[in-house]
């Protein structure tokens, strides 16, 4: 069970310059040039810029190199649990579908994100946030076998969405957390059979099958002790999901109304999203305000990942 909020990751590609590759992440203040060439080595340096360039010279221009400056920024933070790397990812895919004309769907560019985030450079992680941030808006997600996804976009009244954003509150805790960790210990736990951690992903499997139903139903309040039960379980995963940070934040906010929490991704750190009575979420927003972190503001969106020319 996925939705789209209203920050994004931008990717801008400018050709005709001088015979160089530039790469540029404008909101971390990090910049490379190198000369032209059909493959850069992953360094560690800009390594998801560099492997977007790769797969798309090899797979899509025969292999020819473009002389190129690629720019980007996000609204969200690394390390946020907001998806915002597989957001990145696919904003720069979208943006060289729309230089090189590719004919690439919705399914080809989430899989190809997917596959260059995950294979090419190696970081470790499910598969939900590209598709989520290339189709947009309230969806429910299966994953099957052999790369298998179906994207089920959720017919959400206008009605349920309004008190939706009346009743969440995103805090980011200040947190950043290397979600690769958490999710290496999950996958280990797995791998072992250890047979509580495996209950707990089942328990959060069904969650979500839940959600999505009281979403279409318009019933919050048990979408809210769902949401609830679903974090319960996500914290049995693995033992760094949660730490004293997170927990005391949460204890605050509970004091002051809320009812559910969740921690976005795989857990650590980030954003965290409460779930509250909209006629207390006054008293919500003070109780965090006096937390180290930050209180994000943000409306649901129903269009995923756009491009476009500009002249």
């Amino acid at each position: 069970m996925n939705a789209t909020i209203s920050k994004y990751a931008y990717a801008t590609i400018s050709t005709g310059e001088a015979n160089v590759i530039r790469f540029a992440a404008i909101d971390r203040g990090a910049s490379s040039e190198y000369p032209v060439t059909d493959r850069l080595d992953l360094d560690g340096t800009l390594d998801l810029h560099k492997g977007v360039y790769n797969r798309i010279i090899k797979q899509f221009n025969r292999g020819q190199p473009i002389a190129m400056t690629l720019t980007t920024f996000s609204d969200a933070p690394a390390g946020s649990g907001l998806g915002a790397s597989s957001t990145l990812v696919v904003a720069m895919v979208k943006a060289f579908a729309e230089l090189l004309n590719l004919p690439l769907g919705e399914y080809d560019i989430a899989h190809l994100a997917y596959e260059i985030e995950r294979k090419d450079v190696g970081l470790n992680g499910g598969k939900q946030d590209q598709y989520a941030a290339t189709f947009g808006g309230f969806n429910f997600m299966e994953f099957y076998a052999d790369d298998r996804v179906i994207v089920n976009p959720l017919r959400v009244t206008n009605w349920i969405i309004s008190e939706l954003e009346a009743s969440i509150v995103l805090f980011y805790s200040g947190i950043s957390r290397q979600s690769a960790i958490i999710i290496d210990e999950q996958a280990k736990n797995v791998t072992r059979n250890d047979s509580a951690s495996i209950q707990a992903f089942h328990e959060v499997k069904n969650e979500a099958v839940s959600m999505k139903e009281c979403i279409l139903r318009g019933d919050l309040k048990q979408f809210g002790r769902s949401m609830q039960m679903g974090w319960e379980s996500k914290k049995r995963t693995a033992h760094n999901v949660s730490n004293e940070i997170i927990e005391s934040i949460s204890e605050r906010a509970w004091r002051a109304g809320a009812y559910a929490t969740k921690v976005s991704g795989a857990g650590g750190g980030g954003f965290m999203m409460f779930f509250v009575d909209p006629l207390r979420r006054v008293e919500v927003l003070r109780a965090l305000k006096e937390c180290e972190g930050e209180i994000m503001y943000c409306n649901f969106t129903k269009r995923g990942t756009q491009a476009w020319r500009v002249s």
